[in-house]
């Protein structure tokens, strides 16, 4: 059985990437695979919405009176437009800091026109426009909210990240001495778990109901409409997490990590999906990801025309012209109970 992503050169092949893909259900069941289901990964930017639990669970996104746009913006890579940066600040006044607080680093914006804006008025990059400064604000809003000290907020023992690695350790149902620890791109602790546990994990995410214990389940529901109804936050303008949300209209939550990972959850069924591509090349997780909603029926000709770009990725040359495409090559297999 072959896990690759191929990509052509015209009519011949010039690369290929090895994909792992686990699709369970909201028991932890693995349903199917490709390559490797078990293996250790760090998520990266797809554990967004469990980090973002801890900010409704202590009270402070009531406290701060957070609109369902703002709670998006918690789970999101977002691309530095303006309707991201005014709802970060807006997030950073209500809680009465400015944005030298956000500790998340600064780098371009991923949105273009963002950036030419910037450039045109000679103005520098500040952290705002970092696509995780939504989920540093609201760090700071838990740590404000429970009157922790907000300069150490990054550390992986300041208690606004030690809520955040228990909510993911019950959430992926593994213990928290097993999750591996590093550091994100953004200086926050990042965790290491199977892939199949991240897939647990959205399998949640997409149907709740009775799968975690108290409050949870109503959070994550929460978390995933909020996702859902406003996936322009999550994202941006022409971005994979965007785009497939409102393409499937709520039945789909999605969310990418760096390092070329892809979460999924299907709503109607309670199905998680993780997809880590093995080098990290972003062009090939999208691709991944339209194929594995095909081979789980989920294809809508409609849909999958809409976001073709996705489905057979063109490569471009510097004229703007297709020169070749990223096509998948796997099959996913069942695994039977």
């Amino acid at each position: 059985m072959t896990n690759r992503i191929l990509v052509y050169r015209g009519e011949f092949v010039e690369s290929t990437h090895n994909v792992h893909i686990a699709v369970v259900n909201k028991k932890g069941e693995l349903l199917y695979f490709c390559g490797d289901p078990h293996r250790l990964t760090f998520p990266r930017s797809a554990m967004k919405p469990f980090q973002t639990v801890p900010l409704v669970e202590t009270g402070a996104k009531e406290a701060f009176n957070y609109s369902v746009q703002d709670l998006a913006l918690s789970c999101a890579s977002h691309a530095g437009e303006d309707f991201h940066r005014e709802h970060v600040l807006a997030i950073l006044k209500q809680i009465g800091l400015n944005e030298e607080a956000l500790q998340c680093g600064t780098h371009t914006p991923w949105n273009i026109k963002s950036y030419k804006k910037l450039l045109q008025a000679g103005k520098d990059i500040t952290p705002v426009y970092h696509n995780c400064s939504g989920k540093h604000s609201s760090m700071l809003a838990t740590a404000v909210h429970m009157k922790e000290d907000i300069h150490t907020y990054r550390e992986v023992n300041h208690p606004v990240q030690q809520r955040i690695l228990a909510a993911i350790a019950d959430i992926c149902e593994v213990s928290k001495e097993s999750i591996g620890l590093s550091v994100d791109g953004c200086g926050v602790p990042v965790h290491q778990l199977p892939l199949d546990k991240a897939a647990l994990g959205y399998a949640k995410l997409a149907k709740p109901e009775g799968t975690v214990k108290g409050k949870r389940g109503e959070i994550l529901l929460e978390i995933r409409n909020a996702m859902t109804q406003h996936p322009e936050m999550v994202a941006g303008t022409n971005r994979f997490d965007t785009d497939i949300m409102k393409a499937y209209n709520k039945q789909i939550v999605a969310k990418i990590g760096a390092e070329a990972v892809q979460c999924l959850g299907l709503v109607e069924k309670g199905i998680g999906i993780a997809i880590k591509v093995e080098d990290g090349s972003t062009r090939a997780v999208h691709v991944a990801s339209m194929e594995v909603l095909n081979q789980l029926g989920m294809k809508d000709d409609h849909i999958f025309d809409d976001l073709s770009k996705y489905v057979h990725a063109p490569v471009y040359n510097a004229r703007k012209e297709a020169i070749g495409a990223i096509k998948a090559d796997f099959l996913l297999q069942k695994v039977f109970h």
